[in-house]
């Protein structure tokens, strides 16, 4: 009987994923139908195979097995957004027409697969399996976790961040009458239904323009309905610099309807924690250094930083890099630069040159200026794209004040 099932198991899978049945024909199951996408059907055993499409973004090696982390999106409403799968002897590794593929082509290519595993798992966030077939797709594709900012005819502007890179970013997709739309829900959607406001996540490839916006055609948009109404309330949208029991401290820019760029939350039972695509996170997510867009009441505590109520908090993918050190005269940094000794030492390796624009938030101290002096000494969060030059020249997201004592009087 274990042999039954398991010959069962491996050809729903081949059949799924468009494999040649001539070389599986002593494991192919009587009379199977497709149903949608990703889900085989036995007539007889009425059994379905989950199956998520996206990137290998982790692989584990060790004394425990060999894992790796499927991000993108589920193949059915049901079937996982992000999964750690394990594999096994038995996992079949292969390209649509059924030739094996080894799985570091697959990572150092960043090639996207449709990844098929029991529907034995597990719980938790994320999930884990066993990947039964993994199967390496043709065409490169990426998608974007953000904001709809502008809707037209057949098209949606989206800001927001990379999916898998973390890199902030904003395209201009087209919606093609093939395009598969679908809510929060997996239940299907109209170009029409979209509005400004709304989180998607979309993929997109592999073709992509150069221009500015980049435009590309969406080959599968992801939307939360339900996050328009969110977006109405004031908010942040910066990183967490400090968590401690159920005081979270947040600074970035306050979201277009209000908010403030510094504030004292408290985070609890009532508080709202899911990631870009609206599924459930837990409080341990929330840690410093993480980006977050943070909604709460317009009622606050008149404190320094002020203190209110985190009402919803959505985790973001995208990443900052956090240096401390004291800021420098150079001749390499122009009037809307400043140099920074990383480190506050005598080494110039690590320094960086900061790009202070408008959207830059600058904390300063209590009752202090927001002037970056020579001598100030500072924390700063900035882009991870910075240029190969020494020192590397980067745009300043976050710069937060922590000492004046040694800083230039101003002239």
């Amino acid at each position: 009987m274990k042999k039954i099932n398991k010959a069962f198991a491996v050809a729903s899978v081949l059949a799924m994923a468009s494999i040649p049945m001539a070389a599986f024909a002593q494991d192919i199951p009587p009379s199977t139908t497709h149903q949608g996408q990703g889900f085989i059907v036995n007539q007889e055993a009425k059994k379905v195979v989950p199956g998520t499409l996206g990137q290998i973004t982790d692989f584990v090696n060790d004394q425990t097995g060999k894992f790796i982390t499927v991000t993108g999106r589920g193949l059915e409403k049901t079937d996982q957004s992000e999964i750690i799968l394990s594999i096994t002897k038995d996992t079949k590794i292969v390209d649509a027409k059924g030739n094996k593929v080894q799985l570091k082509t697959i990572i150092d290519n960043k090639k996207m697969v449709k990844a098929f595993y029991s529907p034995n798992i597990t719980k938790s966030l994320p999930a884990r399996g066993t990947a039964l077939t993994l199967v390496v797709q043709d065409l490169h594709s990426t998608a974007i976790n953000g904001t709809v900012t502008e809707v037209k005819d057949n098209s949606i502007l989206v800001k927001g961040a990379d999916l898998y890179s973390g890199i902030e970013d904003t395209i201009l997709l087209h919606l093609a009458d093939k395009t598969p739309i679908v809510d929060q829900n997996g239940d299907a959607l109209q170009a029409a239904e979209i509005k400004v406001g709304m989180s998607v996540k979309a993929f997109y490839g592999p073709a992509v323009t150069m221009s500015i916006p980049a435009q590309s055609t969406a080959s599968y948009v992801l939307v939360n309905t339900e996050e328009a109404a969110v977006e109405q309330a004031p908010g942040t949208d910066g990183i967490i610099t400090e968590i401690k029991d159920s005081l979270m401290t947040i600074i970035g820019k306050p979201l277009e309807q209000g908010g403030i760029d510094y504030a004292l939350l408290t985070v609890d039972k009532e508080t709202e924690i899911v990631d870009e695509s609206g599924n459930a996170l837990d409080v341990s997510k929330l840690k410093a250094d993480t980006h977050v867009v943070v909604t709460y009441g317009p009622v606050m505590a008149l404190s320094y930083p002020a203190r209110t109520h985190a009402d919803k908090i959505i985790v973001k993918q995208a990443e900052s890099i956090k240096i401390g050190g004291t800021v420098q005269a150079s001749d390499r940094a122009n009037k809307e630069q400043v140099y920074v000794n990383v480190g506050s030492d005598q080494s110039t390796d690590n320094d960086v040159i900061l790009n202070i624009t408008d959207d830059t938030v600058i904390i300063p101290l209590l009752g202090g200026e927001a002037e970056l002096r020579a001598g100030t000494r500072i924390v700063a969060y900035h882009s991870p794209i910075m240029t190969r030059s020494l020192p590397g020249i980067t745009n300043a997201e976050i710069v937060i004040i922590t000492s004046t004592d040694n800083a230039v009087a101003p002239k």
